[in-house]
């Protein structure tokens, strides 16, 4: 029983979300530009991985650039309203166009319920 207690506490330690204290230098790093990226733009969760990690952005391997986003206290919904105010303000889109920009991998990548909150809380809809 002791095992299988300790078990599912090692389990449950393994999943929380790492403290900031405990950051590596990289991950403290990609944290640091992630807030500089927020700072700018609207970003959906999986887009500023990907920015963080990808070789054409900061170059953060997968798992620090992913540590450090999930370090952040980020509304989602409001990040994708932020990027569907972006958009609108350089190009007309049908509700159901930004939409698609927004949830798309080849967009922003925000999921399915974000992107329509985002949507709607601009104007769109």
């Amino acid at each position: 029983m002791n095992f299988l207690k300790l078990t599912m506490i090692a389990v449950l330690f393994a999943a929380a979300p790492t403290w900031a204290g405990s950051l590596t230098g990289p991950q403290k790093n990609a944290l640091r530009s992630a807030q500089q990226y927020l700072s700018i733009s609207g970003f959906s969760r999986s887009g500023l991985i990907l920015q963080l990690s990808s070789d054409y952005g900061d170059g953060y391997n997968v798992s620090d650039a992913t540590v450090a986003v999930d370090n952040l206290n980020i509304d989602w919904n409001k990040q994708a309203v932020r990027s569907a105010k972006q958009y609108l303000s350089i190009s007309g889109f049908s509700c159901k166009g930004l939409i698609t920009q927004l949830s798309s991998s080849a967009g922003d990548d925000y999921t399915e319920s974000q992107a329509s909150y985002g949507a709607r809380q601009a104007g769109a809809c």
